[in-house]
């Protein structure tokens, strides 16, 4: 791959509209039996609503997501829903409505958290029930949807998703137009009994479009992006991040005659072209399985890790200039110009003490550099996500420092690391940070505290230090809070009683068997 821009794969070439190619298939109708086992279950029934959708015909989609985002200890995710990652990266983009099928608890949900986060538009919602699943009218009540809302004056494109009942039965998306009056029409599936987490389910929406936006540049010259087109080779971001840091590493990149390309998943359709235009592809977060995989189709070079610390960035950077062949003079020159303030700001942000580390952003490994550049003793990681090749080098990294990281780690596996090593300081999801300061130990909670701070560059050497060197000097009130609710109970019997709480133990022996005995009768069942 050289400077000069001359990749394998095909060019992008630009012009003032773009062209689709239709593509129909055939239905696989739900039958009744199958509706009824999706509908008996939810995210939490696992492998009874997996079996209902492979009887009704998603085995293929099935088989890919079990490919793409191999599940770890649990056949259900732990965290929230999945499809809140596919629907955040739908709302988040300019010119593109977003559709959900599922039950009306699940939109509920999905809709609130969205708005929690700030999403400012609305959601479509397609409702059902027994029969519209069983006749096939939801999906016609779908399509009569998506040709309502395709309106080329507000809309680039639609994304319709299917939540976990209308996938396990059988909903066929992929009979929707791809195209209608000009308005794309993207369907995915996001179960929660496919999707191990809600980090990979942007990848799903991310794929998809990427896929969709490199049949169209294959069909012929596409819309040109509104910022334009870059006059150097240019290298796409692959993870949500920061706003400051893709401006950081385009600073970075800027001596090796190189500019960061599109943040993907994207903020509008057209930057799509533009990410599929970069001569190479940075996998900042490494579990972008299928959106590597079209890159990878288009002949774009995929390179993993992250300018994150002294030894990050140089390597990173050499990484990068040799995928584009740039002269190792140049290579140096970018180093150069910024390792001396790396290691600067690395020395003026000291961290004292040891501290865990855990989360399902995908940035865990690279947040973890950092704090052990930063003077933090790191002995553990735990991620949610899966182990990819992007993630390599930064675990080999780790690991050669005593590090003990934990891929698809699970909600106990984090506790455990907690209350065997003792941190002075536990980053973690919010069951870990409440399990942490219930101990009185002190807990940054790892998505809105850590991640949503800059990490690149001399911008993230020093971002981290403060944060976390005042959580850590809280330890004395944590123990006065302690020390004051020490005795109130727990659980059940948490609070402040006037006499004992009635425990009832024979109510909950009487539970207990049934739920036991309801467990032979699955057990009983999955044998026949």
């Amino acid at each position: 791959m050289t400077l000069d821009h001359q990749t394998q794969g095909y060019e992008v070439g630009y012009d003032e509209a773009g062209n689709v190619r239709i593509i129909e298939g055939e239905a696989v109708a739900a039958t009744p039996e199958v509706t009824q086992t999706a509908l008996a279950g939810g995210c939490s029934s696992g492998g009874t609503m997996k079996d209902a959708a492979r009887a009704a015909g998603k085995s293929d989609i099935l088989d890919q997501y079990a490919k793409d985002y191999p599940q770890g200890p649990h056949d259900q995710p732990q965290s929230m829903c999945p499809a809140f990652g596919s629907l955040r990266v739908g709302l988040r983009m300019k010119r593109v409505a977003t559709i959900l099928s599922g039950s009306a608890c699940c939109v509920y949900g999905l809709t609130f958290v969205s708005h929690f986060y700030g999403a400012r538009r609305s959601v479509g919602y397609v409702p059902f029930n027994s029969e519209t699943l069983v006749t096939g009218k939801l999906f016609e009540d779908i399509r009569e949807s998506v040709h309502d809302m395709a309106d080329p004056d507000r809309y680039d494109a639609i994304v319709v998703t299917n939540l976990c009942v209308p996938t396990a039965s059988g909903v066929p998306l992929r009979l929707l137009p791809r195209e209608i009056n000009g308005v794309r029409i993207v369907g995915i599936d996001v179960p929660g009994f496919g999707i191990p987490t809600h980090a990979e389910a942007k990848d799903v929406l991310a794929g998809a479009m990427l896929a969709y936006a490199r049949e169209e540049i294959k069909a012929g010259p596409v819309a040109r992006p509104v910022g334009g087109k870059s006059d150097r080779p240019s290298v796409a971001l692959l993870g949500e991040m920061f706003p400051a840091d893709p401006m950081m590493i385009g600073a970075m990149l800027a001596p090796m005659g190189l500019a960061a390309g599109p943040v993907v998943p994207t903020r509008e359709w057209r930057e799509l072209y533009a990410a599929l235009d970069c001569g190479v592809v940075a996998a900042i977060h490494p579990f972008y399985t299928a959106s590597v995989r079209e890159f990878q189709a288009a002949g774009r070079k995929v390179v993993g890790s992250a300018p994150v610390g002294y030894h990050g960035t140089a390597a990173w950077l050499a990484a990068i200039g040799e995928a584009y062949n740039v002269p190792a003079v140049q290579i140096a020159a970018a180093q150069n110009a910024f390792l001396p303030a790396i290691t600067a700001a690395l020395g003026g942000a000291q961290i004292k003490g040891t501290v865990t580390l855990s989360g399902y952003e995908g940035s865990e490994l690279l947040v973890a550099r950092l704090l052990i550049e930063s003077g933090a003793d790191v002995p553990y990681v735990g991620t949610a996500c899966p182990k990819t090749p992007w993630s390599a080098e930064d675990a080999a990294w780790l690991e050669s420092r005593g590090v003990k990281v934990k891929y698809r780690a699970s909600l106990e596996d984090d506790l455990a690391a907690v209350d065997a090593i003792n941190p002075d300081l536990a980053i973690g999801t919010t069951p870990v940070v409440q399990h942490a300061k219930e101990r009185g130990t002190p807990a940054l909670y790892f998505t809105n505290l850590i991640s949503a701070r800059p990490l690149m560059g001399p911008a993230g050497a020093g971002s981290l230090a403060q944060v976390v060197n005042a959580a850590i000097a809280g330890k004395e009130k944590m123990d006065t809070m302690r020390a004051f609710f020490e005795g109130v109970g727990h659980g059940d019997t948490a609070g402040v009683w006037e006499g004992s709480p009635n425990l009832r133990p024979d109510f909950r022996a009487m539970h207990q068997k049934k739920l036991d005995k309801q467990a032979r009768a699955a057990a009983a069942e999955q044998m026949i």
